[in-house]
């Protein structure tokens, strides 16, 4: 007899792989002391998650060195399975052009490209994540 479906923790290296398969995410952050959540693309790379972002706008003006939370997921309506990892951690803004060289290449793309364009780069200090299986 099935239990129905089960909650289950998710490893650092799995987190860390279902991670870096989405091309899109949340990101987390404060505006005038509200929380906000934006969708944003992204990449990962080595312990950073890196966001497109545009100069004076507000994941670029959130993100100035604020602990910052990342959320990607998938789920499957019809079989109610489901994965969701999150990533929480001190942020930075690159803008150096030599920093952005080649960011594009790795998939790194904005939305709206922007002529000034940024990115919000989140150190990955904590990664948790859990799945939903059916029973």
């Amino acid at each position: 007899m099935s239990t129905g479906p089960a909650l289950d923790a998710l490893s650092a290296a799995d987190c860390r792989r279902l991670l870096a398969s989405m091309p899109l995410g949340r990101l987390a952050f404060t505006v005038g002391a509200l929380p906000t959540i934006q969708p944003v693309h992204f990449v990962v790379r080595g312990e950073e998650v890196l966001i497109p972002a545009r100069r004076g706008g507000r994941v670029e003006a959130a993100s100035r060195g604020a602990v910052l939370a990342f959320e990607v997921d998938e789920y499957d309506a019809a079989t109610r399975t489901g994965w969701s990892v999150t990533v929480i951690g001190p942020s930075y803004v690159l803008g150096d052009p030599a920093a952005l060289a080649g960011l594009g290449d790795a998939g790194l793309v904005p939305w709206a490209p922007a002529p000034d364009a940024c990115v919000v780069a989140v150190r990955i200090a904590l990664i948790s994540g859990q799945q939903v299986s059916p029973g």
